[in-house]
């Protein structure tokens, strides 16, 4: 639960409970860290308009966007040591990605079709994007479980919505960091939809952080469109985790304002008055007004920021047109460590009539 929640213009002592009451301490992040957010926010917003245009231009295949999403995924990635934790992502948390070290280039490779240029850079501590629903929840348990293993500092942090809450992964994922205690944050970022199935439809729980108590370890509900909020709980479960107190569940109450990707057509299962109820709590909105009233933003500072930002994504998707775009024969790469002979000749029959045209 949330008590005394953050509201647009009305900066508050963020006051976070958790599932049984008892508080937990939290202050806001300083000035200058909720300035790095709200730019990484706005990169986010405009990656998403970008590829979306590039989508039905023909040149994207599928893509998700992360609209209404950003503080949460922001304020929780910004609680992590790049150099010390791990992260496990889903499919939307783009820019979390790139905030601990992937490069936007790499980063836009994938959605623009340049597989052979997308793989993790040495020395970043990611795993790729998932898109197979709740598939990334045991791997992270088993992440964290080598770091304990293995006496290294550090957290895993792992991302996923509502809908893979109700996988058969997220159960064997979080019993299993409860038995061993993981050093694991559990980032549940519950969207209300899964593609077009309301929350209400997948759990009658008034709340899904309470799962957490059958595991043995915290759950903790927060307001997921105030960065402030999710900042405060990632970097409590991210300090439990560390010192070897165990998993944390976060969830992240918040809305998927745009289509679940772009092949969907969100109307077809949800109000447009929904949606619109939704834009008054844009965390980015929130965020830029707590900034003014800090005297830190500005419209002038923002269109600073956002021809900024604009410059930035151009340069990666410039860099990412210079590279060389996958033949038909790629699809043999990256299966077999020695392609079997039969699939060595499917290889070389694909090579050769692509030859011939």
């Amino acid at each position: 639960m949330i008590e005394d929640v953050r509201r647009p213009g009305q900066p508050a002592e963020i006051r976070l409970l958790d599932y049984d009451g008892s508080l937990l301490g939290a202050a806001p992040m300083g000035v200058e860290k909720a300035r790095q957010a709200m730019r990484l926010m706005l990169l986010s917003r405009a990656t998403d308009e970008r590829f979306i245009k590039l989508q039905r231009m023909g040149r994207v295949g599928i893509y998700g966007p992360v609209h209404g999403q950003e503080a949460s995924v922001i304020g929780s990635a910004m609680a992590l040591s790049p150099a010390r934790d791990w992260m496990v992502p889903a499919s939307r948390e783009h820019l979390a990605m790139h905030l601990h070290g992937l490069p936007l280039a790499t980063l836009y490779a994938a959605y623009l079709g340049r597989i052979d240029h997308t793989a993790v850079p040495a020395g970043v501590r990611l795993l790729p994007r998932q898109q197979a629903i709740g598939a990334q929840l045991p791997h992270a348990t088993g992440l964290a479980w080598a770091l304990k293993l293995q006496r290294l500092p550090g957290a895993v942090m792992v991302y996923f919505g509502e809908g893979a809450a109700s996988e058969g992964d997220f159960h064997e994922a979080a019993n299993l960091a409860g038995v061993i205690g993981a050093p694991l944050v559990m980032v549940l970022i519950n969207n209300q939809y899964a593609i077009s199935t309301p929350a209400h439809r997948q759990s009658a729980a008034p709340n899904l952080a309470a799962r957490a108590i059958g595991y043995g370890f915290p759950g903790v509900l927060v307001d997921g469109n105030d960065l402030f909020a999710v900042h405060a709980a990632a970097t409590e479960a991210v300090e439990r985790a560390v010192a070897g107190q165990g998993p944390t569940l976060i969830e992240c109450r918040t809305y998927r304002m745009g289509f679940h990707n772009t092949s969907d057509n969100p109307r077809e299962y949800r109000a447009d008055s929904e949606v619109e109820d939704a834009a008054e709590r844009d965390p980015i909105d929130r965020l830029r007004l707590w900034l003014t009233g800090e005297g830190a933003w500005s419209p002038q500072v923002e269109a600073e920021m956002v021809a900024q930002v604009t410059t930035e994504i151009d340069a990666a998707i410039a860099e990412v047109n210079t590279q060389a775009r996958p033949g038909a024969e790629a699809i043999f790469n990256h299966v077999y460590a020695e392609l079997p002979s039969r699939i060595e000749q499917q290889r070389r029959d694909t090579v050769a009539l692509n030859e011939d045209g």
